[in-house]
């Protein structure tokens, strides 16, 4: 039986290409280039029925080592908490305080761009500090 070598997130959405772009923010990711033939995604876009435009984008990240996002358009909004959510590893290694201001510096960021701060978990006898946050559509994430 053959392993999985890669794999990618998707997260359904209402605007995608703004999800997406959020998300390049957040992990350094950017948007790979447009098919073939066309010189712009605004241009593949355009190619497509309007009932299709707008409704999927990527990102990627550019090392080649991160899964690829993708965003799809649902007529729904969300309706219940996430079953899955990324953990944006940001505190990795760091301690107590250092780690504390670690997180909310970064919190601090990701809220110019539009999250949300649902919760700040401070540490205990038994987990380090981490931050729950949403994104710009209310999908659960948090800075760990």
């Amino acid at each position: 039986m053959a392993s999985i070598k890669q794999f990618q997130v998707t997260f359904d959405c209402t605007e995608p290409e703004r999800v997406a772009r959020f998300w390049c923010e957040v992990l350094g990711y950017v948007v790979p280039p447009p098919p073939e033939g066309f010189a712009t995604w605004d241009d593949f876009n355009r190619s497509l029925p309007p009932e299709l435009q707008g409704s999927a984008f990527a990102c990627v990240d550019p090392s080649g080592v991160g899964p690829r996002l993708f965003f799809q358009r649902v007529p729904e909004g969300r309706v219940v908490k996430n079953r899955v959510h990324l953990d944006v590893r940001v505190g990795t290694g760091l301690v107590g305080e250092e780690r504390l201001a670690t997180l909310e510096a970064e919190c601090s960021r990701l809220v110019a761009l539009g999250a949300v701060c649902v919760q700040v978990l401070r540490a205990d006898e038994h987990n380090e500090s981490c931050i729950s946050m949403q994104d710009i559509e209310g999908n659960e994430f948090c800075l760990d």
